[in-house]
């Protein structure tokens, strides 16, 4: 008996539950359903400061594709300025797409994302350590060919593993060979649950104070030096956040 309650409660077990649930197809839709209704939810509830947005809707407009930066860590908040803004926009040669990983709770955001309309490409980066392409490879020629052709995708330039609230160099890189332009993109709520995460995952909560800030976009040049751009985009998202939380009325 009291081998069958450690078992319970043992972290590596209820990670292996996890996992089995979310291989199964029906909970993936519910949890999709239920992540959707949940941003609908905060999207519509929260009291939204917006800035930067008109400069979004003149960039909106150009030929240029545009690849929208938000952190990980505000995945439940990123379709705010689809839902708030861009929709009513001109449409573009493909649909506003979210990049999104390959895993298990990627399937379920993939979901949601698709009752807003949104698009998902999916794939994550190579394991550093396994050297495995979780679709990375196909991800960054589907994400490529979007923004060439002038549409728009949304990423998070810490994710999927971090450092949390650091940018790396994936959206550089695709800037350098897409000639899309970047758009820092910060959102900040108070107040918020923050889970025990690598990047401190935010549960936003409806009907309560919201920030969004849109920075102006962002060009990388081919011949820059990715890591001296890579810099000045940190430097661009860590402004945009802070002024984000200045206007949420918290710190941090």
């Amino acid at each position: 008996m009291f081998y069958a309650f450690a078992i319970r409660h043992d972290p590596l077990y209820t990670r292996a539950q996890m996992k089995s649930l979310l291989r199964n197809p029906v909970v993936v839709s519910i949890l999709g359903a239920l992540i959707w209704a949940y941003m609908v939810l905060c999207a519509r509830t929260i009291r939204w400061t917006v800035e930067g947005d008109d400069a979004f809707r003149e960039a909106w407009k150009r030929d240029y594709g545009l690849i929208v930066a938000a952190w990980h860590s505000r995945v439940l908040l990123l379709p705010t300025i689809w839902s708030r803004i861009a929709r009513k926009l001109p449409e573009k040669p493909h649909p506003t797409a979210m990049l999104i990983s390959l895993s298990r709770d990627g399937e379920a955001v993939a979901r949601a994302i698709t009752h807003l309309g949104l698009d998902s490409v999916r794939g994550s980066s190579t394991h550093k350590r396994k050297r495995k392409d979780k679709g990375g490879t196909a991800a960054i020629a589907e994400t490529s060919r979007r923004l060439r052709a002038g549409s728009v995708v949304c990423i998070t330039p810490d994710g999927p593993r971090g450092p949390a609230e650091q940018v790396q160099q994936g959206p550089v890189i695709l800037a350098q060979r897409t000639g899309a332009a970047i758009v820092p993109y910060a959102l900040h709520c108070k107040p918020v649950w923050r889970l025990d995460t690598w990047d401190r995952f935010m549960i936003p909560l409806p009907f309560t104070k919201g920030a969004m800030v849109i920075g102006e976009p962002f060009f990388v040049e081919k011949t820059d030096d990715t890591e001296q751009a890579r810099q000045a985009l940190d430097d661009r998202m860590q402004a945009v956040h802070q002024r984000a939380s200045a206007l949420a009325g918290q710190s941090g």
